[in-house]
């Protein structure tokens, strides 16, 4: 595809978990990486690693609450690059698990800004340069949560879903201009992802870690499914097999879905 041919992709939220996961997937096809993240020691661990076994990345600092700091992010990229290929908006942060009515609206702020605008923040930072170049590739980090709403989970269910509405528009909005699209809504899986809660009430963590252990579907294999979704231009990419049965669920039985829900194991 004309779209990815710069083979060179960049990566929020690269650090730990899924994103680190997608640096090394996307470095073992001899592709150059981008790895951006708040955490300095841990983006630059990342890029020592890379560098270990003969691939090819840099680290760039990014915050992506700051506009700023993913347009400096997209102008270190062409100055290092020729081209973009990809950029993977993937930083993010779950919430605390509670009521919606008990959520202080400080949690929902901090959440939205992280794991939506900062979404937004990177599409309107890269897209000039993909038109400009005439191809390119966004994929967007969103979660199951935001098809299949978790009981106590409002906020980042809302952030989630937004995330899709977001990609769905652009794939329509940039299909035309050589412009692929990718939406990844993994379930629970091996990661790290725990840590970043947002003000985690007493036992929520481990509760929510343990959920994750329990997942037979790794970052590394989600990873790897992001690189064939983005060569073959992928619009849903649904890591885990049983959330499309969840997905069908809700359209065919609402009322079923529901009760489904209601028992979720984390909840």
């Amino acid at each position: 595809m004309a779209s990815i041919a710069h083979q060179t992709v960049v990566i929020t939220g690269a650090g730990s978990g899924l994103g680190r996961a997608m640096v090394h997937a996307f470095s073992q096809q001899g592709w150059s990486v981008a790895v951006a993240d708040i955490n300095v020691d841990a983006g630059q661990k990342v890029v020592a690693e890379i560098e270990a076994t003969g691939g090819q990345a840099f680290f760039q600092r990014c915050d992506v609450r700051e506009e700023a700091d993913l347009q400096q992010l997209c102008d270190r990229c062409l100055h290092e690059w020729q081209g973009i290929g990809v950029l993977i908006n993937n930083a993010g942060v779950v919430s605390s698990m509670g009521s919606t009515e008990l959520t202080l609206l400080s949690e929902w702020q901090r959440l939205l800004d992280i794991n939506l605008l900062g979404v937004v923040r990177g599409c309107a930072a890269f897209t000039p340069t993909f038109k400009a170049q005439q191809g390119g590739h966004i994929v967007n980090i969103a979660s199951i949560a935001g098809i299949s709403s978790l009981p106590k989970f409002a906020n980042y269910n809302a952030s989630k879903a937004a995330v899709i509405s977001l990609s769905e528009t652009l794939r329509i909005e940039l299909g035309q201009k050589n412009i692929g699209v990718t939406v990844v809504c993994p379930s629970l899986f091996k990661t790290n992802l725990a840590d970043s809660m947002v003000n985690p009430r007493e036992g929520q963590h481990e509760k929510v870690s343990q959920a994750m252990e329990r997942s037979s579907i790794s970052a590394d294999d989600i990873a790897q499914k992001v690189v064939k979704a983005v060569n073959k231009n992928q619009f849903y990419l649904l890591p885990h097999k049983h959330t499309w049965l969840v997905w069908w669920l809700k359209r065919l039985s609402p009322r079923l879905y529901e009760l489904v829900m209601a028992r979720w194991p984390v909840a």
